[in-house]
């Protein structure tokens, strides 16, 4: 089995990797955040970020570190897909699964003006994304360090383990695919 732990900084191109490995390569593409995004429905609670971490911490505690990767492979051993590809990684114990599994871990990143633009732009409909440059700034800081509770974010943990790196400052989507088929060619 092929699986790829997908990460990186927000708006960097995440959901764009993703969605070519699901549509011209046969992978199911897992997203963590429509998981989360399902259970915080039920809850009854908004897609805040903030409210995704909390939920996802709580799960981490309840099923282990890596548990957003046992969720994918349950949802890849109910269908019939040529790879997993697992997004986004937001904690260590997330990368440590897919590396024990035979996996490798991809980031994507691009400058934080480039991506807050992105967002801005994109109107996704997330409420996650109406905010300040420096309140997404101050945001994405403390998800890149640890906050002293063991199954909280720490996507700067997340990026050391990355097998591959894939840098998206550009404006060219589809250039952009050509990128990450050429990052990602030996492992497809």
């Amino acid at each position: 089995m092929k699986i790829i732990g997908l990460s990186g900084t927000n708006g960097s191109g995440k959901d764009t990797v993703g969605h070519l490995l699901e549509e011209k390569h046969g992978y199911l593409f897992a997203d963590a955040t429509a998981m989360l995004g399902a259970e915080l429905d039920k809850r009854g609670l908004t897609h805040e970020r903030v409210n995704k971490a909390a939920l996802s911490a709580e799960w981490r505690r309840e099923s282990g570190m890596g548990v957003i990767i046992d969720k994918a492979l349950e949802m890849f051993n109910a269908g019939d897909y040529k790879g997993l590809i697992v997004g986004s990684l937001r904690h260590p114990g997330e990368a440590d699964r897919v590396h024990e599994i035979g996996g490798m871990v991809l980031w994507v990143d691009a400058d934080p003006q480039i991506r807050y633009d992105r967002i801005s732009a994109n109107n996704r409909g997330r409420v996650e994304d109406q905010k300040t440059f420096e309140q997404f700034l101050a945001e994405e800081a403390s998800e890149m360090s640890p906050s002293g509770d063991a199954a909280t974010l720490n996507m700067g943990a997340v990026k050391e383990q990355a097998d591959y790196v894939i840098q998206n400052n550009g404006n060219d989507i589809e250039q952009f695919k050509v990128d990450a088929e050429k990052t990602l060619a030996s492992y497809l």
